[in-house]
């Protein structure tokens, strides 16, 4: 079999049946899995499964990767050391990928190509060994195979383009607020001492919502219910299909220089306004890159003249809740950063008739941060704050509405 393919894609079925005796997920034989050394330069990698499932294999480019996708897959007491170590291969992250699919993604520091790639059914045990063979290629060798398959099995349609105007609500309806936990899935964002911001971030924002709903006047969506995977795209796509009167992103990071603490409210701008801002923007935004999402084609100058344009409409209003917003946690928690307003590039904030803002609960790097973080007292008194933040800033921007042009 050639080894440069335009992308190498393999469905399998088999072994499916024999495993049917099997209740619950497949889970990872650590042990009998890894990378290890082939013949003139190859790198072979194993992994070992306690039953079949359906899979696919393809790469990208841009960083290069090769990209494993699964039936949901237990990676329960797996950890990416389990897999070992060689030469032109860097970091292994793995989780849940969307309901149902996970995903491990394998970073390449070299141009290797799947060479040959097959899964194993032991038929006695029902065991199943997936095993992939990449080879050395040239650097346009491995562009021109680097690319994500369509498959109408595995992935989702082509979006439509569909009309859609925005209703008017009377003042009485509630106010909708799309709650988005950061990371999840395959990418756990910062970690520290055994905990990992996307967990961290889901029960703040399951909180965070109770909060709301407890007040009355609020309609709670979160992009995220459990630990799976959502691009960053699909968090804004979610904040239009709700019609949502406002987002926020949370988050809690982790600094290497300096001494970061305190909460901080983002708001977007194309000019991150210090540098550390921007560093956190170019992290958030990688995160869907390492995670296997293809973001080639993705830049359309017309599109983003328009969307400047109803900006230009939305940026006071997020403003506006910033300020509300920054207020209300200083008086709740007192935990706020020394600049607790700040800007940069954040993708997730690009919904451009939604007030968006993202609020860095704390850093994970600082340990006071991480104790209030890991505290629920101090977590309801944040919940309590953001919530008195959207209370005022519902309030202001509705009495501000009819000085909005229309």
């Amino acid at each position: 079999m050639s080894r440069v393919l335009a992308v190498f894609v393999a469905l399998v079925w088999a072994g499916i049946g024999a495993a049917q005796e099997f209740s619950g997920l497949a889970r990872v034989d650590a042990e009998q899995s890894g990378l290890s050394e082939g013949w003139r330069g190859a790198v072979e990698f194993d992994l070992a499964l306690s039953q079949g499932v359906p899979w696919r294999v393809f790469q990208l480019d841009e960083p290069r990767r090769l990209v494993l996708d699964f039936r949901e897959i237990d990676w329960r007491g797996v950890s990416p050391e389990d897999f070992g170590s060689v030469e032109g291969v860097g970091t292994v992250r793995f989780g849940l990928y969307r309901p149902g699919w996970s995903r491990m993604v394998i970073d390449l520091d070299a141009p290797l190509a799947v060479d040959k790639a097959g899964l194993v059914v032991d038929e006695a045990s029902g065991r199943a060994t997936l095993s992939v063979v990449l080879s050395p290629v040239g650097p346009l060798d491995y562009a021109a195979l680097a690319k994500v398959p369509f498959d109408p099995r595995w992935d989702l349609p082509e979006p439509a383009v569909i009309e859609h105007t925005r209703p008017e609500r009377p003042d009485w309806a509630p106010s909708v607020v799309v709650i988005d936990p950061g990371h999840g899935g395959i990418d756990p964002g910062a970690e520290r001492d055994g905990l990992q911001e996307k967990h961290l971030m889901l029960q703040f924002a399951r909180e965070l919502r109770d909060t709301l709903r407890r007040s009355g006047g609020f309609e709670v969506v979160l992009t995220r219910d459990e630990d799976t995977f959502v691009s960053l795209e699909r968090r804004v796509a979610i904040a239009h299909q709700e019609g949502a009167d406002v987002f926020i992103s949370l988050h809690a990071d982790i600094v290497s220089q300096g001494n970061a603490q305190g909460a901080t409210v983002y708001t977007l701008s194309d000019e991150a306004s210090d540098a550390a801002s921007a560093v956190l923007a170019e992290r958030h935004d990688r995160a869907d890159i390492l995670s296997g999402v293809d973001l080639s084609g993705a830049d359309d100058e017309v599109t983003d003249v328009l969307l400047d344009l109803a900006r230009m409409e939305t940026r006071p209003r997020t403003e506006q809740l910033a300020d509300e917003m920054v207020r209300a946690i200083r008086e709740a928690t007192g935990a706020l950063n020394r600049k607790a307003h700040r800007e940069a590039a954040f993708s997730v904030l690009k919904a451009a008739d939604v007030p968006s803002i993202l609020i860095e609960l704390g850093f994970m790097s600082s340990k006071k941060d991480l104790a209030n973080l890991r505290d629920p007292g101090w977590r309801a008194s944040m919940a309590s704050g953001i919530r008195d933040g959207l209370q005022a800033w519902v309030l202001a921007d509705k009495a501000a509405r009819p000085l909005v042009r229309q």
